[in-house]
């Protein structure tokens, strides 16, 4: 037990930062704060630091991206006041949870569940540079269904600028699981496994979402799926 104390000291501190600045900054409503030291604990569990280190990158991204450039969003998209819920937590780290309990309960396969598990969260990372800073810096936005010209921040519309953030997203994701696996087709697995998510995503968004028969939290769970299935295909096929 002694053994493995600082691990899970370093993991108590990461959490807490986390949850206290979620908190006061209202990243994060209590309920959400609450889940996202669930999801953590059982992804480190299930993964590791490398694990841990992802959903704290994605979170860091999430965060910057989402207050960049507010003052432009407000016009378009509302602004989330009092934080992302208990069930926006799950929708982008619901897979990667899923996924580290299947690591724990099936310790052969934790290195294919931490690929999986990188699949989701730089789907989930794309998707949310691509939005929030595509919004911001986008020139031209259209229907990813028509590719007529669209109003930016609908759902399904998406820009060349936003797309690029969106890869950059993914990208940023992969390198932190270089630290894991120094593969570099795993790289390039990745980041094109978080690209087909976000495009998934935007795609679901144009077509079910806009018509109300599914909401956006579900959408991004699919997105975040898409990008596990994703980089689970490209590792089956190499």
């Amino acid at each position: 037990m002694h053994r493995f104390a600082p691990q899970y000291f370093v993991l108590i501190l990461i959490l807490s930062i986390g949850v206290i600045y979620s908190l006061k900054a209202r990243k994060l409503t209590p309920a959400g704060s609450v889940t996202g030291v669930i999801c953590g604990f059982l992804i480190f569990a299930g993964s590791g630091f490398t694990g841990l280190a992802m959903m704290t990158c994605f979170f860091i991204l999430g965060t910057a991206a989402t207050s960049w450039g507010r003052a432009k969003k407000t016009i378009t998209v509302p602004a989330e006041r009092n934080g992302r819920t208990a069930g926006q937590v799950l929708a982008n780290s619901g897979v990667a949870t899923i996924c580290a309990v299947c690591s724990i309960l099936f310790k052969n396969y934790e290195s294919l569940f931490s690929l999986i598990i990188a699949g989701s969260f730089a789907a989930a990372a794309a998707d949310t540079l691509s939005s929030e800073l595509g919004i911001v810096y986008g020139k031209r936005f259209v229907n990813i269904l028509t590719f007529k010209k669209d109003e930016k921040g609908l759902d399904g519309v998406i820009s060349l600028e936003g797309t690029v953030f969106g890869i950059i997203g993914a990208a940023l994701i992969a390198t932190v699981y270089l630290f894991h696996d120094r593969n570099l087709s795993t790289f390039f697995f990745l980041t094109i496994a978080g690209t087909v998510g976000t495009l998934v995503d935007s795609l679901l968004g144009a077509a079910f979402e806009r018509k109300g028969l599914i909401k956006n939290d579900g959408v991004n769970f699919f997105n975040t799926l898409s990008g596990a299935l994703t980089a689970l295909i490209l590792y089956a096929l190499q």
